[in-house]
């Protein structure tokens, strides 16, 4: 049988109307749905099957809509697209907007053959989105076929959920635990990494020497790496400790992958060097290796990293495309609603008689016994070292904490060296900015160094297990006054603690203690990654039930540092409680990133540092580290990692001192002994040179590769074909009060409105409850309408690409096409409209084209069918049309009727356009033609750099276009007539 059809024309078949793919062989018909989606394509037999060749009908003029139809009918249809025609195959098919700076590495993407890139952009900006824009595109394009992410095993099932609900890319985890259920699936020598093309695959995993020759063997053509920075380290390193091996490894790791040219590869970090230059360099190496030498003090090495690098910080795209940017005008300008700065305040405490005297008898211990140990050897001294400092940690921390370590061994005990104390020791007790070993990290330390606890520190342990409580554990009663202030004021805080104990007793003394409205729950490393995600979700869930009833209804997080990085909480708090000081300011940062980023609904995030002003620790570590933190934060305007090195330099000063003299010993002493002032004029040197050399760097590397007016353009050529948020908005908003939902709008400048749609169409609702939940549609509960992309769970974002969205605009399409739906139909594809908008007889046509694109890559050329909608607009008859500009017609939208229409007249007049058609069928083709050539230019500028894909790219109209519908405005006769709306 010869196929009978070409590709992209119309054939009927299943009771529906399908586009022909280029797929499609003679005995096998490839379809999609006219208007769908590639999810929805099928395969059709015509021998089995009735297949006919299908013209679009003209609409009918017995179907005539109100003012509004065209509007909601061009939009309805909009949303639809899943397969756009524009140079971004992708942003169709999404389920989320964009903020244009994040196209920027995108555009970087596709201007290179094969992708390299380092984005270094802030702390919430958005690099996983980024990252996920160009691998969405480039398996779109057919330029990639497999993708693997390396991340930390605590972050992998958050980037499942990015890639498969925001994305459509549903990715299997290979995890340490998954690995072997993934193999027993696998055929006979084959690779699990072949099997699944779509992967998120832990770093620590991965590096195991089995596990890592058969993924280099097997690497897919695009890889993404999660905090790079974690995978090198620098060049210099006096470090033995584990963290810095484990980097070694990983770095041998992606250098062999890297060694593959023809791979891509997109780093990801908001911390590219820490300080260390060469480690930034080893990193730039990854990327390309002539980076890792080339001269960036010349303007010709920093022209050429500038290919590959992007560095942003928030106040860089708080506001993008603006005059300031160099454009003519703010008409394409977007705010980014990141929170202002955090309100930060620190909040002292004082010890209980009895915790006091504790703590000076654990001082005296640690004294007597790091004394002792010195006399013992090296090996003894640097175990008695890391045992003494866990146990003070733990001391400050919580009685829990500290009962819990004066009965367990320290961790270093089993050391045989004393280089080897140091390497057990060390990423217990400091709070590394690069220790990526969160995972175990919140266990409390011991301080015993041999299997039973001395009566001494047993001893201890039974009196810190008689302090619990708020009687006297004044820095327990402190937290409860804070909490409750914020939970006053509104707030849902996250309480921060280093350990497992710590964080376990506060929820245990806090329940109930914060009223009868506050939901309560506590995450540690004694869950999974997955089991913390849904905790905190079951939180969320539970307290938003009750919010619906009762605003009052607060949640409170207790979190170790399991939390403190990555995991994204945004959506469900807005303030922090640092209840345990860590001894890095980097790690404050982080967790408070956890909340302060892009998608917090409150302008500003609330932190609270709690510190204890007598306990002879936190005081002096907040005011050297601290304090000279937020001072270059303040100065730079983004926060500089402290040297590993500066921060356990001032830690230890601040121990031995204590151990010299006691809590009492004054803190101005400390800095003028002279054993120490030498080591701290050394770390204020390194941490200046380290905030040097970040401030140079954000000016120097600053992004440039791709100019602000490069993506207003493509901004604007994307609005134009899929529609604005504004544009979104007023759709849902009229079509859901056309389809008899319950709207209420609040008009507070928010944008945002509520829904309850247990009256509108039992297809529309059905289609809801699948992307919103049974629940909500069945007890018709209210629907939260955002005006921001960055929802919860339950609201809808007033985005095209929110499947609640695509829900409403699908059945507004269909019912319109459908002139025997039953129910209301918001929008018809006809109208006429009698307004004072316009002086003589206006037409006003929503054509629908498709194109046939031939778009090559480096996998093969690939054969595309794509739509776009268009608005044409011509004044007179259709025999002497004398056509407009695009402007114009767009502007007939917002026509509304200034006096009614005869319904006779109506039908006379849309009768005779609709009859007219055949006489605009030569414009509406040379439109098509001349719509192909600018879909043609706009692929190539966007690929510009890419001679190779450039040279074979076609795009060619498929005739007939497709006229969806007919609205003719007529001007208002001189006559007064009293003012109303068509029928």
């Amino acid at each position: 049988m010869s196929l009978t059809y070409t590709v992209g024309s119309l054939v009927a078949a299943r009771g529906r109307e399908w586009v022909v793919l280029p797929e499609s062989a003679p005995d096998m018909l490839v379809l999609r749905p006219l208007g769908g989606s590639e999810d929805d394509v099928a395969a059709v037999f015509p021998a089995f099957e009735d297949v006919r060749p299908a013209e679009f009908a003209a609409p009918s003029p017995a179907d005539l809509g109100d003012q509004r139809a065209a509007g909601l009918l061009r939009t309805a249809l909009r949303i639809g697209f899943r397969s756009g025609a524009g140079p971004f195959r992708s942003l169709a098919s999404i389920a989320v907007e964009p903020r244009a700076y994040q196209l920027v590495p995108l555009l970087m993407a596709l201007r290179q053959r094969n992708v390299r890139l380092l984005i270094s952009d802030d702390v919430g900006i958005g690099k996983t989105v980024e990252a996920g824009l160009i691998a969405k595109e480039l398996i779109a394009q057919g330029e990639a076929t497999r993708l693997a992410v390396l991340c930390s095993p605590a972050l992998a099932e958050q980037w499942q959920g990015e890639l498969r609900e925001k994305f459509g890319i549903d990715a299997e985890l290979v995890l340490a635990s998954t690995v072997s259920r993934l193999e027993r699936g696998l055929e006979l020598g084959q690779s699990l990494f072949d099997k699944h093309p779509f992967t998120i695959i832990s770093t620590d995993f991965i590096k195991s020497t089995r596990h890592r020759e058969d993924f280099v063997r097997h690497c897919p053509d695009l890889v993404i790496v999660d905090e790079a920075h974690t995978c090198v380290a620098a060049d210099d390193t006096a470090q033995g400790a584990a963290s810095s091996s484990s980097n070694q490894l990983r770095y041998e790791l992606l250098r062999r992958i890297s060694a593959d040219a023809d791979r891509h590869l997109l780093l990801l970090t908001a911390t590219p060097h820490s300080g260390k230059e060469s480690a930034f360099r080893n990193l730039l190496g990854l990327v390309r290796p002539e980076l890792a030498t080339v001269n960036l003090e010349a303007p010709a090495g920093r022209a050429k990293l500038a290919e590959h690098f992007v560095a942003r910080k928030r106040a860089d795209v708080r506001d993008y495309l603006t005059k300031e940017d160099g454009l003519a005008d703010d008409s394409l300008a977007e705010r980014t609603a990141f929170p202002s700065d955090r309100w930060t305040k620190d909040e002292p405490y004082k010890l209980t008689p009895a915790y006091r005297a504790l703590l000076d008898d654990a001082i005296a211990y640690a004294r007597d016994r790091v004394e002792a140990a010195g006399e013992q050897g090296k090996r003894e001294a640097r175990i008695a070292w890391w045992s003494v400092i866990a146990l003070l940690r733990s001391m400050v921390s919580s009685p829990a904490a500290a009962a819990q370590t004066l009965k367990t061994r320290s961790e270093s005990a089993a050391a045989r060296t004393a280089h080897e104390a140091d390497v057990l020791g060390a990423p217990v007790a400091a709070d590394s900015a690069d220790n990526d070993r969160l995972e175990g990290m919140d266990v409390a330390p011991g301080a015993a160094e041999t299997e039973d606890a001395g009566a001494r520190l047993l001893e201890l342990a039974e009196r810190a297990a008689q302090l619990v409580g708020p009687a006297e554990d004044a820095k327990l009663k402190a937290l409860t006054r804070h909490l409750k202030n914020l939970i006053a004021e509104g707030y849902h805080p996250i309480v921060f603690c280093r350990y497992i104990p710590t964080a376990e007793y506060l929820a245990e003394q806090l329940d109930g203690k914060l009223g009868k409205k506050t939901k309560i729950a506590a995450v540690t490393g004694t869950l999974s990654p997955q089991q913390r995600l849904e905790r905190i979700e079951q939180l969320a869930a539970e307290a938003a039930a009750e919010e619906a009833d009762d605003p009052a209804v607060r949640r409170v997080l207790i979190a170790t540092d399991c939390l403190s990085e990555g995991v994204n909480l945004q959506h469900h708090f807005d303030a922090v409680v640092h209840y345990d000081l860590a001894w890095n300011p980097t790690r404050h940062d982080q967790r408070e990133g956890r909340v302060d980023r892009y998608g917090q609904k409150r302008d500003q995030v609330r932190v609270i540092t709690m510190y204890g002003e007598d306990n002879g620790i936190d005081g002096k570590v907040l005011e050297v580290l601290f304090k000279k933190h937020r001072q270059i934060k303040k100065d730079l305007g983004i926060s500089v990692s402290v040297p590993d090195e500066t921060a356990s330099g001032v830690t230890d000063a601040v121990v031995e001192w204590l151990l010299l003299h006691g809590r009492q010993g004054s803190q101005e002493s400390l800095f003028e002994m002279d054993t120490h002032q030498e080591s701290f004029d050394r770390i204020e040197h390194e941490w200046n040179s380290a905030a040097e050399r970040e401030k140079t760097s954000r000016s120097k590397y600053a992004q440039r590769a791709i100019h602000p007016e490069e993506v207003a353009r493509e901004v604007a050529a994307v609005r134009a074909a899929l529609g604005g948020a504004e544009e979104v908005r007023d759709f849902a908003l009229e079509a859901l009060r056309d389809l008899d939902a319950l709207v209420r709008d609040p008009r507070d400048g928010s944008g945002d409105f509520t829904a309850q749609v247990g009256g509108t169409p039992a297809g529309l609702r059905d289609a809801l409850a699948a992307t919103l939940g049974n629940r909500l549609v069945e007890q018709d509960r209210k629907i939260p309408f955002r005006s921001t992309p960055a929802i919860a769970r339950g609201e809808a974002a007033l985005v095209r690409t929110d499947p609640a969205i695509g829900a409403i605009a699908s059945y507004v399409l269909d019912s319109a096409l459908d002139v025997d739906a039953l129910g209301p139909r918001p929008a018809r594809r006809c109208g006429v409209v009698t307004t004072d908008a316009v002086t003589t007889r206006t037409t006003l046509l929503l054509v629908r084209y498709r194109f046939h694109l031939t778009l090559p890559s480096r996998t093969g050329e690939r054969q595309v069918v794509a739509e776009d909608a268009r608005l044409l607009a011509y004044e007179g008859m259709p025999s002497r049309a004398r056509w407009l500009d695009a402007d114009a017609a767009t502007a007939l939208l917002a026509a509304r009727a200034t006096t009614n229409t005869h319904e006779q007249s109506a039908r006379n007049h849309i009768t005779r356009t609709l009859d007219g058609l055949p006489d605009l069928s030569a414009h509406l083709t040379e439109y098509g033609k001349s719509l192909a050539s600018e879909l043609d230019a706009s692929h190539r500028r966007v690929r510009k750099a890419n001679e190779e894909i450039v040279r074979g790219l076609k795009v060619v109209p498929q005739e007939p276009a497709d006229v969806l519908g007919v609205y003719v405005y007529l001007p208002q006769q001189p006559v007064s007539i009293s003012s109303g709306a068509e029928a």
